[in-house]
């Protein structure tokens, strides 16, 4: 059924159609990309002539939400994390995304690195885009929702100046914008 230009209108009075426009703030890493990630810079190690004969290894915990890298020494780890930096950029992965763990011992004169995949948007970090949208003067209300933020408007051009302003800062995690309506 096709509604007419009266129909919408008596249902924008009776508040069936939303009035306001909204779209979400999130920071999360796509899953599939970072075994892709891991997948190419495991095969450029085993390629490489550095790594020969080294106990160099890429692990995914996608549950965990994080990835484990163990080789010989320092050297060899750093420039594994330097691959993966590579290979991350290359998939339009952020490097925001990441946190590092220390460099610790492991078994068998091994080191080894823990390295978290930033999901959702931590309370503190959420409390600072919310404050910094509130500081903008932008004519938008942000609100934190679990690991994410929404902004709602009734100007959608007040929320594309908002999406911008977001851009523009720098909160120290990779952010998303998603759910625009």
């Amino acid at each position: 059924m096709l509604l007419g230009a009266e129909d919408l209108t008596n249902q924008q009075e009776e508040g069936i159609v939303a009035d306001q426009s909204s779209f979400d703030v999130v920071s999360e890493v796509n899953m599939q990309e970072m075994k892709n990630v891991v997948d190419q810079a495991t095969k450029e190690i085993k390629q490489r002539f550095d790594f020969k004969d080294s106990k160099t290894e890429l692990t995914l915990k996608e549950k965990e939400k994080e990835l484990v890298v163990l080789s010989d020494d320092e050297y060899k780890l750093n420039a594994v994390i330097e691959i993966i930096k590579t290979k991350c950029v290359k998939r339009g992965v952020s490097l925001k995304a990441f946190e590092y763990g220390k460099i610790e011992e492991a078994l068998g004169a091994t080191v080894r690195q823990v390295i978290k995949i930033q999901s959702g948007i931590s309370s503190e970090k959420a409390k600072e885009i919310t404050k910094a949208v509130k500081e903008s003067k932008i004519k938008v209300q942000a609100q934190i929702q679990g690991e994410q933020v929404r902004v709602i408007s009734k100007s959608k051009d007040d929320l594309q100046t908002a999406i911008a302003f977001l851009k523009g800062k720098d909160f120290g995690i990779d952010l998303q914008f998603t759910n625009y309506r």
